[in-house]
Parts: C-alpha cells; sequence; structure tokens
C-alpha cells in the first residue's frame, strides 16, 4: 500500500472570512429566544413592581449580549494580511508575522504562530460543532498564509 499524497488546498478568493456559522446561529438564537421568554415571564407575572419588570429585562439583555459576544469571532482575510477578531480583542497582522496555521486534533480553535515567537489563538476557526468544516477552513487560511507570506513579489507571481 502506497500512502497517498496530500491533496492540495485551493486557495479561496480574497477578502474572504472564515467564523464558526453553526455555532454564532445557536449563540444568536438562544440569546433572542431567552430574552423574549424572560421579557414575556416579566410582562405576565402580575405580581412584579415596575422595577422589578425592569430587571427583569435587563438581565435578559445582558444574557443576550454575553452571548452575542460570544458569537464574535471571525478572521477575515484580505490582500494585506488577516484580522483576527477574538471575543474582546481584534488584532491586524500582515501576512509576513504569520508563520504557521495550527489546527491539531484536540484543538479547540486554531492558533497562529508569529514571527515574534508568540501564538495566537483565532476562534473563528472551531472544529467544535462542525469539525470537517473547520479542517477545511484551516487548510484553506494555511494555503493563503504560505502563498501571501512567502515573500515573493506580487507582480511576478503567476496565477
Amino acid at each position: 500500500m502506497s500512502a497517498a499524497a496530500p491533496r492540495p488546498t485551493a486557495r479561496p478568493a480574497l477578502p474572504a472570512t472564515f467564523r464558526p456559522t453553526r455555532t454564532r446561529v445557536v449563540l444568536l438564537a438562544v440569546g433572542l429566544v431567552m430574552f423574549l421568554v424572560i421579557t414575556a415571564i416579566a410582562m405576565i407575572l402580575e405580581s412584579l413592581s415596575p422595577g422589578e419588570r425592569t430587571s427583569f429585562v435587563f438581565v435578559a439583555l445582558l444574557f443576550f449580549g454575553v452571548l452575542a459576544l460570544l458569537s464574535r469571532p471571525r478572521i477575515v482575510a484580505d490582500e494585506r494580511g488577516v484580522t483576527v477578531v477574538n471575543i474582546t480583542r481584534t488584532r491586524r497582522l500582515a501576512w509576513a508575522e504569520i508563520v504557521r496555521v495550527n489546527l491539531r486534533a484536540g484543538d479547540p480553535w486554531v492558533f497562529l504562530d508569529l514571527s515574534d515567537g508568540t501564538s495566537l489563538p483565532a476562534l473563528g476557526i472551531q472544529p467544535g460543532i462542525a469539525r470537517e468544516h473547520a479542517i477545511r477552513d484551516a487548510r484553506a487560511l494555511r494555503a493563503l498564509a504560505e502563498f501571501h507570506g512567502s515573500g515573493v513579489d506580487e507582480s511576478t507571481r503567476n496565477g
């Protein structure tokens, strides 16, 4: 038996956005349903004062806000580099800063090894719900990083 050669990964067209879409949909849907349910309960309960109703709605809004924040991660790649949007932080990287794109078995998300010797978690690609989709996205981002970060002058490239 011969080992199968690794299949080449096509580079996506730029700009490209990578995000855990299913996770995002679930988080926003749960947040919206919980907001509506808690608000409805606050309005239905006759024994609540206006201040208590307001606190119910405020807590529901806070809960939705936290879930919306958790649905924020994405990675946006364009001709100049990559923007990594995590839960509360956004970082812009030039292609040359990305040494390697890693998604090892058991990793909760992609890690970017950077030229300064550090590693940056990129929560925009998560294998949680859709593992195969995350692997495809990680390979595509790796292909983009290898192509754009190679140091080859753009004007001398063919296709």
